[in-house]
């Protein structure tokens, strides 16, 4: 594919991003592709200002097509007032210019012009007709921009190019939709314009899905009008949701401390206590374990869940009255709470633990599962 500039357009919210356009290079030498802005649009099926306003948000589309169908479809009554609306909210706007005969479309396009749009920011789409592709000429010669649209043949745009028009748009879905080979008749345009130096530009249309674009971008397009519901799945692709998700849990790995994750629960209980109180703590605080503190609050040990399961095997019932200070407890794994989240999944995975003691001067502040840590980190 040689190189090209690349528009993006939405059609009534379809959008136009154009990087060049094919001129004859003046010295006969390879073909120059001038910089340009692009023509743009949104949504392709709705004339919905919100919808609009969204994908203008963007930053880089540069223009809004319109048609009367989208418009019908949105409710529009008063079709100069939308039209104006939205030459305010967009730097270049496409809008129809309808007629039964090259007079009668020529006067509409400078009755709307007259409205008070900028025909260096307005595009007027004219269906190709014989009449059509003579007033496009006239518009032309006059100054205005004009998209000759609704084309399904090569004859039909190469009458387009003869006539001057801005834009030339063949509409691929719809022509793939009645079996045709659509793809290749847009690249004949484009093979059409840059083998003869026409002025026109070729935009690819009627675009269903993320496929239909990048058929645009292989054939060498010089725009390609994008639905706003496909341009938002763009972006779109599963490596790249894994990737970005891979990166946010390293960089909190490695940024975050435990002090980030951790909440006001902790499940402590004095050595005093039985069993039955230890149960009672546990329970309240949602984890598999409490922490034991001598009288003075220092860390004493730690009694689980585990540990519960084996007392009573060996003392069935009279296992809940047991005082805690009576059992041996294991001293539990502890870190802090500067402790960064990689060092403690380390001890987690190392250790074989599931939960881990948080303690400042040797004092329990709280306790750490492993499913904090794995929430936390996956949180986007």
């Amino acid at each position: 594919m040689a190189a090209f500039g690349y528009p993006v357009v939405f059609d009534v919210t379809h959008a136009i991003r154009k990087y060049g356009v094919p001129s004859a290079d003046p010295s006969g030498g390879a073909r120059q592709y001038l910089k340009t802005l692009a023509r743009a649009g949104v949504a392709a099926d709705s004339a919905d200002i919100k919808e609009i306003e969204e994908a203008f948000k963007l930053g880089f589309l540069t223009g809004l097509t319109t048609t009367p169908t989208f418009m019908h479809r949105e409710g529009v009554k008063n079709v100069d007032d939308m039209i104006l609306k939205l030459s305010k909210i967009v730097p270049v706007l496409q809008i129809e210019a309808l007629g039964s005969n090259a007079d009668e479309i020529y006067r509409e396009a400078v009755r709307q012009n007259n409205l008070g749009l900028d025909k260096e920011k307005t595009v007027y789409k004219i269906p190709v007709t014989l009449e059509g592709v003579k007033a496009c000429n006239r518009l032309v010669k006059e100054g205005y921009m004009v998209n000759i649209h609704l084309v399904y043949t090569l004859q039909q745009a190469y009458m387009a190019m003869a006539a001057g028009a801005t834009y030339i748009c063949p509409l691929v879905g719809r022509l793939q939709d009645q079996g045709h080979d659509a793809l290749e008749l847009v690249k004949q345009c484009v093979e059409a314009v840059e083998y003869y130096s026409y002025d026109s530009k070729i935009m690819f249309s009627s675009v269903r899905h993320a496929e239909h674009v990048r058929n645009a971008l292989n054939i060498g397009v010089h725009a390609c009008t994008v639905p706003w519901k496909v341009m938002k799945a763009l972006t779109d692709n599963n490596f790249t949701s894994l990737g970005i998700k891979q990166f946010v849990e390293h960089t909190r790995l490695i940024s975050k401390h435990v002090a980030d994750v951790i909440d006001s629960r902790n499940p402590v209980i004095s050595a005093g206590k039985t069993v039955s109180d230890a149960l009672v703590v546990m329970t309240e605080g949602g984890f598999g374990a409490v922490t034991v503190t001598a009288e003075n609050g220092d860390l004493s040990g730690i009694f689980t869940d585990g540990d519960l399961r084996r007392l009573l095997k060996d003392k069935g019932n009279n296992a809940i009255g047991t005082q805690l200070h009576s059992l041996a407890l294991n001293k539990p794994i502890t870190i802090t709470p500067e402790t960064s989240l990689e060092e403690a999944s380390k001890i987690f995975k190392e250790r074989k633990v599931d939960t881990l003691v948080v303690v400042k001067d040797n004092k329990p502040v709280g306790m750490l599962d492993i499913q904090d840590v794995v929430k936390y980190i996956q949180e986007m």
